[in-house]
């Protein structure tokens, strides 16, 4: 394991990697395949984790290094799992140094707040947020655990294969508020109305107006708008001008700086966080996983924006801000107390970024500057009309002064829309009137930003785990599709989870221990009491789940079954017409291949090669060029790529 060692006032100091967790929660003792299980310990990770025999060398490696050491210093990220993270090697590998040992904080890893931090060194550890991330832990391995045990154990008595399942007291109410909105979708039933749309002739120019009323419930209604008024003349009966003052966006916390990734580049949530913690590796960007959107004066608004001067994608931005006057920065109403909002530290990239890393940057960069721009001001203008008794409106606007605006760009959108000089009196001729039938929608599917945001606001996991917990639902099956649809696997779970245990995919149960959980990093709820009320909730629900196995594991088991087949579903067949493309394995070379479902009755043998290494998913969009069904193709470290099967497509032969 690669060490460092430098020199200060005379004494030597030697730094040491952590690489992550080095120790987590396990079974004591036991089948560990079997639950219930409420006794744990916590262990180094390559005792209770496969794959994990690395970090024996690390551990070895710090405990040799410790034996000489005077004095400890935690210099882990600041927050709740950087602080476990060094509490527990200094617990387990340096021989109980916990007790003694100092603590550094800081936000950014630029040399000037590192060696700031290390001469302003706390005297002790952070001991409470030790302790939430341990209790957080531990809570969160008892009822996972358990949980999936039941689960993953229920259907392997029907199927005798394993799955991979699980839930957890964040899973569990977050796939429910999906499954929520799946139903309100199912059981939408439409409800027809009538848009009036009209453009007016005005000072010899065409204007597309509004009609006073957003919907007519009733085709009559439509009819006698459009019957009075097409080809009339009205007049205009007042001209209203407002101006508006728009402030700049608050600074970026980490759920706002990935709503923002998605909307623009379609990052995903924890794509967008990876992004940003290499960009904070680099020294690029501030410390993250934060909820704050403050920004604190002692960050050094100037010297960052010199920094950023020095650039030449930002030196006139920078510039502008530095000459606008006073540096105070529009902040929200966030705070985390371990870290402030996410922002740039001014120092230049020492390499080319990668197109994912340039476009994160870029927005961290301008949503910085934009937070010290002046407001936008815009002037709107409402034109309201008269014909034959209807009332419609014209309504323009255009931007006076851009503000913040220009600092944004291009991720401040605003649409300009001007309109001539007009006045009351004027005549308007109204040329084209007509109704259009539409329906009343569902509300909208989920995406991963929009789910992000829901869970924030219900306070459903942390800022550092909510991403997360969004891919183990892709990754489960129990979700599918960037406008997310909840598979039957995860009807299924929540189904049963509502029937034998409904606290555990209960939004009130997961909000309160978060609370809890909090309340231990500000000193004002122990450890032991959340353990105890946290086991009083789960064993009772394990038992009753341990009745239900055969019942729980025959429901599971169909829609495993089910979904199994629809991932495989590829299409009806071209070929027979009356068969289905399915995704198969030979059972004599073990190749799969895309085979017709009437090839086992002897009535169909078309078949179709495909990719043999990769992981393949059947598209939801068909072929552009010739409408037959399309896969996605994954390799490791390669970017995913959709190809249509139908071997006579145009798309392959201009590849070929």
């Amino acid at each position: 394991m690669p060490y460092f060692e430098f020199k200060r006032n005379g004494r030597k100091y030697v730094v040491a990697p952590a690489m992550g967790h080095l120790y987590t929660v396990t079974q004591r003792a036991g089948d560990r395949s079997l639950y219930p299980v409420f006794e744990y310990t916590w262990a180094p990770r390559h005792l209770a984790e496969r794959g994990a025999k690395k970090i024996k060398t690390i551990i070895s490696a710090i405990e040799k290094l410790s034996r000489r050491a005077s004095e400890f210093i935690n210099a882990t990220d600041y927050d709740v799992e950087g602080s476990l993270i060094g509490y527990m090697i200094l617990k387990h590998a340096c021989g109980g140094a916990e007790k003694k040992a100092k603590r550094m904080k800081f936000s950014t890893l630029t040399p000037e707040e590192l060696n700031q931090a290390f001469e302003r060194l706390m005297p002790s550890l952070d001991f409470e947020m030790a302790e939430a991330g341990r209790t957080r832990h531990e809570v969160d391995w008892l009822y996972g655990v358990n949980l999936s045990r039941a689960l993953i154990l229920s259907v392997e008595k029907q199927l005798k294969k394993h799955f991979t399942l699980s839930i957890g007291r964040v899973q569990g109410p977050t796939l429910k508020l999906l499954c929520e909105r799946e139903y309100e979708i199912n059981s939408f039933v439409p409800t027809p109305y009538w848009e009036i749309q009209a453009e007016a002739i005005i000072g010899g120019s065409r204007y597309r107006v509004e009609f006073e009323r957003n919907r007519l419930p009733s085709l009559r209604e439509a009819e006698a708008v459009v019957s009075a008024c097409k080809g009339r003349t009205g007049t205009i009966t007042s001209v209203v001008e407002k101006t508006s003052r728009r402030m700049p966006p608050e600074p970026f916390d980490l759920g706002s700086l990935q709503r923002e990734a998605y909307r623009f580049f379609g990052y995903t949530p924890s794509r967008t966080l990876n992004i940003a913690e290499r960009l904070y590796l680099n020294a690029l960007i501030s410390y993250p996983r934060t909820s704050s959107q403050k920004l604190p004066p002692t960050i050094n608004y100037e010297a960052i924006l010199k920094g950023l001067a020095e650039n030449p994608s930002y030196r006139k931005l920078a510039e502008k801000v530095l000459e606008g006057g006073e540096l105070k920065p529009v902040e929200g109403a966030r705070e985390d107390p371990a870290h402030p909002a996410i922002y740039p530290t001014g120092k230049l990239p020492e390499a080319p970024l990668s197109k994912d890393d340039s476009r994160i940057y870029d927005l961290v960069v301008k949503r910085f500057l934009a937070a010290f721009g002046k407001p936008s001001i815009r002037l709107m203008v409402k034109v309201s009309m008269e014909v034959e008794g209807y009332k419609f409106t014209l309504n323009g606007r255009r931007i006076i002064e851009e503000g913040w605006i220009s600092l944004y760009k291009p991720y401040a959108e605003f649409e300009e829309k001007p309109l001539p000089p007009l006045k009351q009196g004027e005549k308007v001729l109204l040329e084209r009137v007509e109704y259009v039938q539409k329906f009343t929608e569902p509300p909208p599917r989920y995406n991963p930003a929009s789910l992000l945001k829901a869970m924030e606001e219900l306070e459903l996991g942390t800022k550092a785990t909510r991403a997360e917990i969004i891919e183990t639902l892709y990754q489960r099956g129990y979700i599918r599709g960037e406008r997310i649809t909840v598979t039957d696997v995860g009807f299924t779970v929540v189904e049963a989870f509502s029937k034998y245990c409904p606290t555990i995919i209960s939004v009130e149960f997961t909000r309160n221990l978060e609370r809890q959980l909090y309340a231990i990093e500000r000193g004002e709820e122990s450890r032991e009491n959340v353990l105890s009320e946290a086991l009083e909730e789960l064993k009772p629900v394990v038992e009753e789940l341990k009745r239900a196995e055969e019942n729980l594991g025959g429901i599971l088991s169909k829609a495993i079954q089910a979904e199994n087949l629809r991932r495989r579903l590829v299409g009806s067949c071209p070929s027979c017409g009356t068969g289905s493309l399915v995704i198969l394995r030979s059972r004599r070379t073990g190749k799969r291949f895309i085979g017709c479902t009437n090839f086992f009755t002897g009535r169909c043998k078309q078949a179709y090669p495909l990719p043999q290494r990769g992981r393949l998913t059947v598209s939801d969009k068909p072929c552009k060029l010739c409408s037959w069904p399309t896969l996605t193709l994954k390799l490791k470290g390669k970017r995913p790529f959709t190809f249509c099967i139908n071997p006579e497509c145009p798309s392959r032969r201009g590849k070929s």
